[in-house]
């Protein structure tokens, strides 16, 4: 996990409509940057249904909402449907995002031991600082813990 103080890395990605978006584009804005394993499951979809819940709480505070995992572009527009998600879903398929802000870990499930996303969400200040870094967050609690570190 990066640490506080530091510099957040750059990006490149598409979002669920095939739109590319870098991190440089939200300078002067508050960033969530949530990375979470998979679309359509339990928990990361608690995590996004609870982002969504908040969604205008978070906009009056001038934050903007971006979900990071390695399913497919298609694969966010349908979980961005199916949950009206009114916020960017980030594609990573080849990990480079997923890798520069060090959330590609080791995961053990049931004595099973395999490479995966580990929950993880940052707070990046209005210029590209990492002001709060989260890991092994709890789904359920992480939209609201993120209101109140705004």
């Amino acid at each position: 996990m990066l640490e506080a103080g530091t510099m957040a890395p750059e990006f490149t990605l598409p979002d669920q409509n095939g739109t590319i978006h870098t991190l440089k584009e939200y300078r002067g804005k508050k960033v969530i940057l949530y990375f979470y394993p998979k679309d359509n499951t339990a928990g990361c979809t608690k995590q996004a249904c609870g982002f969504a819940e908040r969604y205008p709480q978070f906009l009056e505070k001038g934050a903007v909402i971006l979900g990071v995992s390695k399913d497919s572009v298609k694969s966010h527009k349908n979980f961005e449907t199916k949950y009206t998600l009114p916020f960017t879903l980030l594609s990573d398929p080849e990990l480079e995002v997923i890798k520069a802000y060090d959330v590609w870990k080791e995961k053990k499930n049931y004595g099973k031991v395999s490479m995966g996303v580990v929950r993880t969400t940052y707070l990046i200040d209005e210029n590209g600082i990492i002001v709060k870094a989260m890991d092994k967050v709890k789904a359920a609690d992480n939209p609201q813990q993120m209101l109140e570190a705004l």
